[in-house]
């Protein structure tokens, strides 16, 4: 999911974030998914300590894409989660600067840039971070992602329009219900959901899990 383009044919790839623990691990696998996003953020409510969960992380299928989620982490901390060997790639999801993500591509550390969008501004003028993989999420005051708010689609469908060389990854205030509509609108080569298939920070609705995979599936794309 993370660095790989979508070739024609190709679904929609699914990354589940905010996975605190085993049993939603395995069953977000078992519905579908194609990458899960472990929180490293101390204050955010689906923190996990990376330490205490590394033997059932590393136990997880190799298909799966394991992510871990960093906001302005300093480089010695970004480097080390980088190269843990259960975790296949960084999703940087704060004001990281480009001569940050430049010294990450420099190590070759796998990498993606979520960008916020609150308006047709948002994304213009883009830096280029050194990645291929970037992830539009809405954007909400302080928080970094998972809020279960979204944006108007219209402008990542934009954005994808004009960088067709990025692999474009679809988040914020995504669910079973809207999925579909959200990637034929905007043709993402991927969606990241958090708070839409929750029943509590850091706990998963299984059921929820499997109808929002089935609905990514469904659509275009």
């Amino acid at each position: 999911m993370f660095g790989s383009k979508l070739r024609p044919g190709d679904r929609v790839r699914v990354k589940i974030c905010g996975i605190t623990n085993e049993p939603d691990a395995l069953a977000a696998i078992e519905a579908g998914a194609d990458a899960l996003g472990f929180n490293l953020v101390l204050k955010s409510k689906r923190y996990i300590d990376i330490e205490t969960a590394a033997p059932w992380i590393d136990k997880l299928p190799r298909k799966i894409c394991r992510v871990a989620v960093m906001v302005n982490p300093n480089l010695e901390d970004a480097l080390r989660i980088g190269r843990l060997p259960f975790i296949d790639a960084l999703q940087l999801h704060g004001n990281e600067s480009p001569e940050f993500c430049g010294r990450l591509a420099e190590a070759a550390i796998r990498f993606a840039k979520a960008l916020p969008v609150s308006d047709s501004k948002s994304l213009t003028g883009v830096s280029d971070f050194f990645t291929d993989t970037v992830i539009l999420d809405s954007a909400s005051g302080d928080e970094f992602g998972g809020t279960g708010k979204s944006f108007p689609w219209k402008f990542a469908g934009e954005f994808v329009r004009a960088h067709r060389d990025l692999n474009v990854i679809l988040a914020g205030g995504l669910s079973a219900e809207n999925v579909a509509d959200a990637i034929n609108q905007v043709h993402p080569g991927g969606v990241d959901v958090t708070t839409g298939v929750e029943i509590s920070p850091g706990r998963k609705d299984h059921r929820k899990l499997e109808a929002f995979i089935q609905s990514a599936g469904l659509a275009e794309g």
